[in-house]
């Protein structure tokens, strides 16, 4: 079997999601048994949300009723047991950038937290983290780690592990920030993406929250966008290019420091804003007061896109292009989680 045909029965297994070109000379992937596959759990509560602001004392309830569902165990303080050791550093990765609106909804995050603490989880072993401290602030994940007594970082400010990165051919112009930034120019600086000391030397566990919030390259700003851009430097060089893209987040997603560290994720699907990527715009959002759990990234995003395209599909505009990205069949190939639709299971509660 020649490799354009095994590209082709690869891509098979994705039918419902849109194809690109790869990046020239990229290898296509090769044909493997299906994994297993992935089960999404997901809570609804019609009460969650009013006006797209979010109900605390209902969101406190769907986590619960999530991390009994995600782990089959009767209450959430066994629930964090089977995930977690209470010497574990939990980092919970927020995407505060767009805001507490159409960001990940502090809410979710303050919900998981004490649903952690009353497990018994030291607080100081609890971190909410994103790229820039700025976010943080302006997303309101500063005042609900001092309010809850855990901890908040920024990635940027932590720095970078000189001996933990990913290396691409794809040289970037360094931004202030980055880890090389200000170094001699020469053929290999620019060419590596440093990972946060944050994930190699502090956080031993990672919990990603992401929000159904579209993204113009990607479709959607969901868990392996969260996952791997946050995590490592000089990020810019992949960020206006979707070829780029879908090869280098799973790549990124796939270092031991990062995937060996996730424990689980949850898609902040409170609301799904179908367009404006980091801008809020509520006249392309839609209410679905869903949270949804999950151990696997890939299927999650893949669930999220297709929101995505109904919403946009209910509410078209003309000449609207249709996403473009091989993102997330290369992250199946990284054995990051499973692409195809036909093979995630949705467990409604």
């Amino acid at each position: 079997m020649n490799r354009r045909i095994q590209f082709l029965l690869a891509l098979a297994w994705v039918s419902l999601l849109p194809l690109s070109p790869r990046l020239h000379g990229a290898p296509a992937p090769a044909v493997r048994a299906p994994s297993a596959p992935a089960v999404v759990h997901v809570v609804e509560d019609s009460r969650a949300t009013k006006a797209f602001e979010a109900d605390e004392a209902v969101v406190r309830q769907m986590v619960e009723e999530g991390l009994r569902a995600l782990t089959s165990k009767p209450d959430s303080g066994a629930a964090w047991r089977a995930l977690l050791k209470t010497n574990d550093v939990v980092g919970i990765r927020v995407c505060s950038g767009p805001g507490p609106v159409s960001g990940t909804r502090p809410a979710v995050v303050a919900a998981l937290v004490r649903s952690l603490l009353a497990a018994g989880h030291p607080p100081r072993r609890i971190v909410l983290w994103d790229k820039r401290a700025s976010d943080l602030l302006l997303g309101g994940y500063a005042a609900v780690a001092d309010g809850l007594g855990i901890r908040w970082a920024a990635t940027e400010e932590i720095g970078w592990d000189d001996a933990k990165s990913y290396d691409s051919p794809v040289a970037g112009r360094l931004m202030v920030g980055d880890h090389e930034y200000g170094r001699k120019p020469s053929k290999d600086v620019g060419r590596r993406s440093f990972v946060s000391k944050l994930l190699t030397q502090d956080v031993t566990k990672i919990i990603v929250v992401a929000p159904l919030l579209s993204h113009g390259h990607l479709g959607v700003n969901g868990q392996l966008a969260n996952l791997s851009i946050g995590a490592v430097d000089n990020t810019f060089r992949f960020m206006n290019d979707v070829e780029m893209l879908a090869t280098a987040i799973p790549e990124i997603c796939a270092l031991d420091d990062i995937a060996q560290r996730l424990v689980f994720c949850v898609n902040d699907a409170l609301v799904c804003q179908f367009r404006g990527e980091e801008n809020t715009l509520l006249h392309y959002a839609v209410p679905l007061n869903q949270l949804r759990f999950g151990f696997d990234p890939v299927a999650l995003d893949v669930l999220a896109l297709d929101e995505i395209r109904k919403a946009r599909a209910a509410h078209p505009i003309e000449g609207e292009k249709e996403f473009k990205t091989d993102l997330y069949l290369n992250a199946e190939v990284q054995d990051l989680g499973v692409a195809n639709p036909a093979r995630i299971q949705m467990r409604r509660r």
